[in-house]
């Protein structure tokens, strides 16, 4: 069943396909208490440490976790004021289409079979989950690198009850280069495969409510006005990575969001317009005053 799943997901133009077990996680715990020791969470991962470290809080009766890889590189576009990620439709979207097809495809199969799929919104860690179904190795940035396509993936993962043998974890690190501990916007990067997510651009460009002086002075580190991308930028893993083989990533394309258009459209048109990209979750106003504070159109 593993190998049919497997041909299953290269037909749909998944490649990295892994198992992780179906925990409890107690590494992970153990990182994560030392994460919030520390004050390093930024209020978008799940609340409730048991549902981080126990799968079957949100499926009963889990015995696996497939886990699936979706890269997105289309190429980098130097004048971009977004990052590379939201270049193309939201993939939140795209990875749970594929993940619902991959139950699918086994509910037939399987007798008895039931799931539930998530991606980037389920409440256990992504990147863990990756990394422990074998499908990457962990970045001092904190990000899964593979060697086909960098660090430049989405991961998506079907909690479900079919007991499929888990995969080896890769025993192996980034090179350790620290250029992404040097350039990073507001040294967030620890440099101990941990980040202070607080200081991280990526998540500032998201941050409601009022931002500090700290936070207006990494935002106007560069132009992206949603996410960063620097510590994938000066990766050497991410030097010669082949580009996204999934067509939906290549359709229409956008690489600059303009403030003029901000300003005069509502945010009903707003939403209207840009409801299938991976920003418009936050809604214009937030990208209205990044654009405002990054090109100093707001008073000091």
């Amino acid at each position: 069943m593993k190998e049919e799943l497997i041909q299953f997901c290269s037909s749909i133009k998944i490649e990295y396909v892994g198992i992780a077990p179906s925990g409890p996680y107690y590494d992970f715990e153990e990182v994560w208490k030392k994460q919030i020791e520390r004050g390093y969470i930024c209020g978008f991962e799940e609340l409730e440490i048991e549902k981080r470290i126990y799968p079957h809080l949100t499926l009963e009766d889990v015995q696996s976790v497939i886990v699936c890889l979706f890269p997105y590189y289309t190429g980098s576009e130097k004048n971009s004021n977004i990052s590379k990620y939201a270049y193309g439709i939201d993939y939140h979207t795209l990875a749970i289409e594929k993940l619902e097809l991959i139950g699918q495809f086994l509910g037939e199969r399987i007798a008895n079979f039931h799931y539930k799929a998530f991606a980037d919104t389920g409440p256990l860690s992504d990147r863990y989950l990756a990394h422990k179904a074998g499908l990457g190795f962990w970045g001092i940035n904190n990000h899964i690198i593979t060697d086909k396509y960098g660090s430049y993936v989405f991961i998506g993962y079907i909690l479900n009850n079919y007991p499929f043998e888990p995969d080896q974890p890769q025993e192996r690190t980034c090179y350790q280069c620290f250029n992404c501990v040097r350039n990073c916007p507001g040294q967030c990067i620890k440099g101990d495969f941990t980040i202070n997510p607080l200081r991280c651009k990526s998540f500032i460009t998201q941050k409601k409510g009022e931002l500090t002086e700290e936070d207006i002075e990494i935002l106007r580190k560069h132009q992206l006005i949603w996410g960063c991308d620097v510590c994938q930028d000066v990766c050497p893993h991410n030097r010669k990575v082949e580009k996204t083989p999934i067509d939906e990533f290549w359709q229409d394309l956008m690489f600059h969001i303009d403030y003029e258009e901000l300003s005069q459209i509502s945010n009903k048109e707003f939403l209207r317009k840009y409801r299938n990209r991976a920003f418009s979750w936050r809604g214009k106003k937030i990208l209205t005053r990044n654009h405002e504070i990054i090109h100093g159109l707001t008073k000091e």
